[in-house]
């Protein structure tokens, strides 16, 4: 049976309610006899904003409120920003939709100056991304990074506080809330490769519950979802989590899937890559994973946690 309400669990921000709502309006573009309901919610994640994420229990804190609200019967669907969705989601849950990829890009915002290599010296980078910050100091060990969370909102003001040189966000999230004009400069893959599944939204529902699955198949995209799950079986297979220095991105070509990826020390002295392309996501992610152990990715890894705790 089709249900006529369905109710949609997201956090409370600006940029999460953007997504829900646009999980929202396409739904009703497919189904125009619902009814839907968004169900805002703060996760721990939002609130615990004076330690990195890495040291309070990573990027999964965002979505552990939302998926119990689910397990609870509160929501029917959570509607996620796909880079922070765990590799492996526990038995309740599935992915039941992944919306067409908007740019998967990251972005340099800065006030003075035009690119990254414009930054004077020692300049003050607002990230708290091991991945975005391990490539940064690769192109330039001079730059310091230091940590910056909150909302969006919050992290534009903190620059225009003064407090950082620039800051690097994600292009998708600028963009989505109207502010694509601060972008400075859209960092090319050369310089950062983005984090499995940037720029996606992912729509988590029970897995028993047939009736969501079969609303939401249309808002599913094939081509999106083949290149996001292989970023993702990739990050599995090198034990990675979502804030792990590890940066995965693929693209749909001609008679396959090609991907790169990069892993780096914290310090930006070791930066592993690799790429390649196949017809099939199974061989391409075995194939990269391949190259980056062969590189000394579990060193690698395993000196971050290290690092992770010490700081």
């Amino acid at each position: 049976m089709i249900k006529k309400t369905v109710r949609i669990a997201t956090r409370a921000s600006a940029l999460a309610v953007w997504q829900a709502e646009h999980v929202r309006s396409t739904l009703l573009m497919a189904h125009p006899q619902l009814a839907i309901k968004l169900v805002p919610m703060t996760s721990a994640g939002d609130t615990e904003l004076n330690r990195p994420l890495y040291k309070i229990g990573g990027k999964g804190l965002f979505i552990k409120t939302l998926e119990h609200s689910l397990l609870e019967g509160h929501a029917d669907l959570a509607v996620h920003s796909m880079k922070d969705v765990p590799t492996q989601l526990a038995d309740h849950f599935c992915l039941a939709a992944i919306m067409r990829r908007a740019t998967p890009y990251d972005a340099l915002v800065a006030r003075r100056y035009n690119c990254l290599d414009e930054l004077p010296p020692a300049a003050i980078i607002g990230t708290t991304s091991l991945r975005r910050r391990c490539q940064l100091l690769a192109r330039r060990q001079d730059l310091q990074c230091h940590h910056l969370r909150g909302n969006l909102d919050s992290r534009l003001q903190q620059l225009d506080e003064d407090r950082f040189d620039a800051i690097v966000l994600a292009c998708a999230g600028l963009q989505r809330l109207g502010y694509e004009q601060r972008i400075t400069q859209q960092l090319p893959l050369s310089l950062s490769v983005p984090a499995a599944g940037q720029g996606a939204i992912g729509i988590e529902c029970l897995a028993t519950a047939q009736d969501i699955h079969d609303l939401l198949r249309p808002l599913h995209d094939v081509l999106s979802a083949q290149c996001i799950m292989a970023e993702r079986a990739l990050c599995q297979r090198l034990g990675a989590d979502c804030h792990s220095p590890v940066g995965a991105y693929a693209e749909n070509h001609t008679g396959g899937i090609k991907l790169q990826a990069v892993i780096g020390s914290p310090d930006g002295h070791r930066l592993l890559r690799g790429e390649a392309g196949a017809a099939e996501a199974t061989e391409v992610v075995a194939a990269v994973a391949e190259q980056l152990f062969a590189q000394g990715a579990q060193q690698v890894l395993s000196a971050a946690r290290r690092w992770c705790h010490a700081h």
